[in-house]
């Protein structure tokens, strides 16, 4: 195999197996080369990756060793996304009562979630996280985005138990914007004790579904090691029940009246 198409493969390789410790004999067999060649080849694509501002390879050493692709946007790639993803939201008939925004169109768009996706991966790539949960229902999407770059399984949290869930456990919690009482429920199998999981959701006002999330983990004695949210409402801020979190937007006024949005780069781009 010539250099340049073994380059081409390696790299789809890495791209398609984010944290994943690959062996240096894995290539030097699967591609016929020289663990030497090997070795320049992926000196070569880390260098490209970096350029690129998509992340980095790490290498670890020892017989056991290889080396590990880490998602990890650039801070002027990440802005550009997320300037771009503002002047969309930021669209007046977005407005839905209540001073929600339609975001359902954003949340179908696979390369939307994919951009998403590799942004909480970039922040969260150093904290060994075992799963990603979420809640049912438009937060899915970007669960599986994220779960998807850091190379770990999606767990939803429903609202009601399934028949094909199994055994669950359940526990009510208060909305933190609508104060109703609720239920949220997980499957007994989901998790292992003592996992290390990143909460992730679409929106959050006062947190109080997050907040739930996190008690209901609680029960399944799983480390919330990060919670990451795509926009947040600016206005429940005194409410809010949840104060460590990473967001990529925040809304900061949606005029009804007016037909007037306000949509800024979240606390994600905070001191970077």
């Amino acid at each position: 195999m010539k250099r340049s198409d073994r380059l081409v493969a390696m790299t789809n390789y890495l791209v398609e197996h984010p944290m994943e410790l690959i062996s240096l004999p894995f290539f030097s067999e699967t591609y016929g080369a020289a663990k030497s060649s090997i070795s320049e080849d992926l000196a070569i694509i880390n260098k490209m990756f970096k350029t690129d501002g998509i992340g980095y390879l790490e290498s670890i050493s020892g017989a056991s060793g290889g080396v590990k692709y880490i998602p990890n946007v650039s801070m002027a790639k990440s802005e550009k996304i997320m300037d771009q993803l503002c002047q969309e939201l930021e669209d007046p008939t977005r407005i839905l009562p209540g001073g929600y925004l339609f975001m359902s169109d954003i949340l179908g768009n696979p390369g939307t979630v994919r951009n998403i996706g590799r942004l909480f991966a970039s922040r969260f790539a150093g904290l060994n996280i075992d799963s990603v949960v979420t809640v049912a229902t438009k937060g899915i999407p970007l669960a599986y985005a994220v779960g998807d770059f850091l190379n770990v399984p999606v767990i939803i949290v429903r609202r009601d138990p399934k028949v094909t869930e199994g055994s669950t456990v359940s526990i009510n919690y208060v909305s933190g914007s609508s104060k109703k009482i609720q239920t949220m429920v997980l499957s007994k199998r989901s998790l292992n004790p003592g996992e290390n999981v990143c909460i992730i959701d679409d929106f959050m006002k006062a947190g109080g579904t997050i907040n739930g999330m996190r008690n209901l983990l609680q029960e399944f004695d799983a480390n919330v090691k990060a919670i990451g949210v795509l926009a947040e409402a600016e206005d429940d801020e005194e409410d809010r029940v949840v104060e460590d979190y990473t967001s990529l937007l925040q809304i900061k006024n949606v005029d009804s009246n007016k037909k007037h949005i306000e949509v800024v780069k979240g606390n994600y781009f905070l001191n970077n």
